[in-house]
């Protein structure tokens, strides 16, 4: 007989990631995260984890930057004494500015000439330079499909013969000044911006499968200020939006109706919150501190039932919103049935099972990958941005962290070979 050939097959799951030191930055309304990763060619470690709350925030736009910049001074020092290293360069999550998509094509003709890297990197160049929108600045460009010749969808075109090449291409855009405040807060820590994504685009990177990615999937990152939309279809980001309310909105509403301190309203939620009214709550009663008031006797005891009453609203409105721009922009349906909730403010009771009937999609909460190192208190929702900017410094290419850099032929220095340049032992 003859012999058997056993092929050696790789995991496709283990992305390849550079060598080298990256810092990550997240930058909420409600909490501030960094992440500090060594890279190993099959591997990515955290070395350094902190999160502290964010004050001078309101709705993804910086309100104090006294505030913000003590937040992050806090979270960075931290995240430092950890990893027994200073940091000077970091890769920033955006959600301000009012975030929108952008969408141009390039084309080149070839005339049956090799794809060689000089002439991607032009048509890259020419395609970044078409991704414009008055009065904003854009943070992230990437492609999302190539046309060799009459061939569609081809992902890579490298070392392909064709007579005329195109790409399209997908950006996000914020308002400048928005931006602005928010990098001059970072710059003020004494820190470097090496790169800055759009903030729901992180956490899908972190929490996204790979045939979630191919095959079509929403992310919804719900914060503390605005609930935040990335629509991901084969393999590329295609649509990106932000809904100017969050978790900060429901617990303003409890404390309006409740008459509580904000601190109180938002320890009620998260202990006894439900989404849904049809979750059993039981006949439990919940004391409720009062404004002004001390001590335990003037506390306000109602139903756990009242406050679903008041959260099941906010909720509704917050994720019908999410809908009513995903059918303007025709992704509702062109995005397949997959909905991932990452942000922590998806984690209430019932919060999965409302938006999968407010959606119509199958649900699930996005929980971010495994990274060693990584503390078992940051591997829920509320992480997922921060991993996947430590993931993305780790495995993209500069440009598409940071358009501003002009494309050049492959010999330039890499992101990360500038991140530990900034990184000081």
């Amino acid at each position: 007989m003859g012999e058997t050939i056993r092929m050696r097959t790789s995991d496709a799951q283990s992305p390849a990631y550079r060598t080298g030191l990256v810092a990550a930055l997240d930058v909420g309304s409600s909490k501030t995260v960094c992440l500090i990763g060594r890279a190993e060619p099959a591997n990515l470690r955290v070395i350094g984890a902190a999160l502290r709350e964010t004050r001078g925030i309101k709705s993804g736009t910086v309100t104090s930057l006294e505030y913000v910049e003590e937040s992050i001074r806090e979270a960075v020092a931290a995240a430092e004494n950890l990893a027994d290293l200073r940091v000077q360069s970091v890769l920033l999550s955006v959600n301000c500015g009012a975030p929108q998509s952008v969408t141009a094509r390039a084309a080149m003709s070839l005339e049956g000439a090799l794809v060689s890297d000089e002439y991607l990197l032009d048509l890259l160049a020419e395609g970044r330079a078409n991704c414009r929108l008055d009065g904003h600045e854009i943070i992230q460009c990437a492609p999302v499909s190539y046309v060799v010749d009459e061939a569609r969808g081809v992902r890579d075109p490298s070392g392909m013969f064709c007579q005329r090449i195109g790409v399209q291409m997908h950006a996000v855009a914020v308002r400048p000044s928005a931006l602005q405040n928010l990098k001059l807060a970072v710059e003020r820590c004494h820190l470097s911006i090496a790169g800055a994504l759009f903030a729901p685009y992180a956490s899908g990177l972190a929490t996204l499968t790979p045939d979630e990615m191919q095959l079509g999937a929403t992310v919804i990152d719900m914060g503390g200020g605005v609930t935040s939309i990335a629509v991901f279809l084969e393999g590329a980001l295609v649509h990106a939006d932000v809904v100017p309310m969050g978790g900060a909105y429901v617990t303003a509403d409890i404390a309006r109706m409740l008459a509580s301190p904000l601190s109180a309203a938002e320890r009620i939620k998260t202990l006894y919150g439900a989404a849904l009214g049809d979750i059993e709550t039981g006949t439990d009663v919940v004391a409720v501190p009062q404004m002004g008031e001390n001590g335990q006797d003037s506390d306000l005891r109602v139903p756990r039932s009242m406050l679903t009453r008041i959260i099941q609203p906010r909720l509704e409105e917050i994720f019908g919103e999410v809908q009513n721009r995903l059918r303007a922009s025709g992704f509702d349906v062109a995005a397949g049935r997959r909905a991932v909730l990452t942000g922590g403010a998806c984690q209430l009771a019932g919060a999965r099972e409302l938006v999968q009937r407010i959606l119509n999609k199958q649900v699930r909460i996005g929980r971010p990958q495994g990274l060693a190192g990584l503390p078992a208190a940051s591997a829920g929702p509320d992480y997922a941005t921060a991993v996947g900017l430590l993931m993305a410094g780790a495995t993209m290419r500069p440009e598409a962290l940071n358009p501003d850099l002009a494309p050049t032929l492959p010999a330039r220095p890499t992101f990360l070979s500038r991140i530990t340049g900034g990184l000081i032992r």
